[in-house]
């Protein structure tokens, strides 16, 4: 089980979304979030948005090579992951929107960004065909993925219901 499976939480939550095709990646390779990934313990507090590269997602997020028929989670708290690329228009729509959410949830929910195009190996294990894609994981259980971008209304909804198991959201 190399990828995945999808679950479409715009059907159950009745969300709308948009998305870039990523099979246009070649417009612009960006190195300069690659760089930007960095190494943490999983209990650190992070006020934003935190570039993983393949390495770094096998060590916070799931070694894929170690147990590829099985999910199992290496961080300490639940996890948003906003796969993207530069180029894309909704991903930059999104982009304020995690470094927000990031501030919000900070010490509750980490938020992580995947850049596509300096990341394809996980692109493919994950099967992301449209950018932005969303992948929200709770602490215990397996990850859903969201393709298209949403409103922050709607991701909270899904970081408190979904990640964090609240029942109902404060508004």
């Amino acid at each position: 089980m190399k990828k995945l499976g999808v679950l479409l939480l715009a059907l159950s939550l009745n969300l709308g979304f948009t998305a870039c095709n990523s099979n246009a990646a070649e417009k612009g390779i960006s190195k300069e979030n690659n760089e930007k990934s960095v190494s943490l313990t999983a209990t650190e507090d992070v006020e934003s948005v935190v570039y993983l590269n393949e390495e770094s997602f096998r060590s916070l997020v799931w070694d894929y090579n170690k147990n590829p028929q099985e999910w199992i989670y290496e961080g300490e708290l639940p996890a948003v992951i906003d796969f993207y690329a530069d180029w894309c228009g909704p991903c930059k729509r999104v982009a304020p929107i995690m470094e927000k959410l990031a501030q919000e949830y900070n010490g509750k929910v980490i938020i992580y960004k995947v850049d596509t195009d300096a990341n394809r190996e996980l692109s493919s294990v994950f099967g992301i065909q449209s950018i932005p894609s969303v992948m929200f994981i709770p602490k215990n259980g397996k990850p859903a993925m969201q393709p298209g971008a949403m409103q922050e209304e709607q991701y909270k909804k899904i970081i408190e219901e979904f990640v964090l198991g609240n029942k109902k959201i404060e508004e």
